[in-house]
């Protein structure tokens, strides 16, 4: 029986563009395939540790008459499970906070292979997070900083608890550890060949030059989003706009006020300040 690795983050933050490129890079060598993977297609070679599949066989009743206490009961359950499903090391995303919720973790730390952690500026990410819920930035604001934040169950999904930003991203940071690879969301976008190719050595993987290159470019944010242009996307939350909005850094310099900066800053300034995101460059977005 194989372990869990998980993709963890924060909602917004590029867990899809992650799992985009680990597809890109790792389905072509396993099929021969060579196009970009198709975005809803997406579950070929990683999963979801919220998805109702894992939980069902534990409770049958209707998945959305399960409560928050149900759920966290359940996690084991459902981890085992999806350790189960297949011999190999499971990929999982997740956006749930390493925690403990009603008396069980989130994550089971004996199930789990290593993690890869993407961290994003909170003033970039709360102007797609306002998108994603269809609330406007201040409510944005309000609930990235509520420590219950959590995604509600739809009968796909399970109840996820994802809490205040700052929790969220201390809670699977604060530890280094061999089994830790963290990547900023910025890094990303400004240095990609390095980036991804850090997250492919934690993979353990040593792919070709050109192989690595032919992924990035499969699963660039422009790419992404003609996919979605053209067929859409099943992960898209029925109240946002797009999910592959924009795909840039540094929008909060043009978007954002002085008050919602402040606002922002003043309740997460400790970990922005551990992922270089403060002090403030002010300088205006290109």
């Amino acid at each position: 029986m194989g372990k869990i690795l998980w993709l963890a983050s924060y909602p917004k933050s590029g867990n899809t563009w992650l799992r985009a490129f680990i597809h890109n890079l790792m389905r072509p060598a396993a099929t021969g395939k060579g196009g970009a993977v198709d975005i809803n297609q997406m579950n070929e070679l990683t999963t979801g540790d919220s998805l109702v599949q894992w939980f069902k066989h534990l409770d049958t009743r209707p998945p959305l008459q399960w409560t928050r206490q149900d759920v966290a009961k359940m996690r084991r359950g459902a981890q085992l499970a999806m350790v189960a499903s297949t011999p190999r090391t499971v990929i999982a995303k997740t956006h749930n906070a390493l925690m403990e919720l009603h008396g069980h973790p989130t994550i089971n730390m004996d199930l789990t292979a290593g993690t890869i952690y993407v961290v994003r500026n909170p003033l970039d990410l709360v102007i797609s997070l306002a998108d994603h819920y269809g609330v406007d930035i201040d409510k944005a604001i309000e609930v990235m900083s509520d420590p219950n934040n959590g995604g509600l169950a739809d009968g796909n999904i399970v109840f996820e608890i994802h809490s205040s930003w700052s929790m969220h991203v201390k809670s699977w940071t604060q530890n280094p550890h061999p089994g830790l690879h963290v990547v900023r969301y910025e890094d990303m976008l400004a240095k990609p060949l390095h980036t991804f190719g850090g997250i492919t050595r934690f993979l353990g993987l040593k792919p070709p030059r050109e192989v690595l290159e032919k992924a990035i470019e499969q699963s660039s944010f422009k790419n992404l989003r003609a996919q979605e242009e053209a067929k859409g996307f099943h992960e898209k939350s029925a109240k946002g706009s797009k999910f592959f909005r924009v795909g840039k850094s540094g929008q909060w310099r043009d978007v954002l006020t002085p008050a919602q900066i402040e606002q922002v800053v003043s309740k997460h300034q400790e970990q922005m300040a551990r992922f270089g995101y403060y002090p403030l460059e002010t300088t205006r977005a290109n």
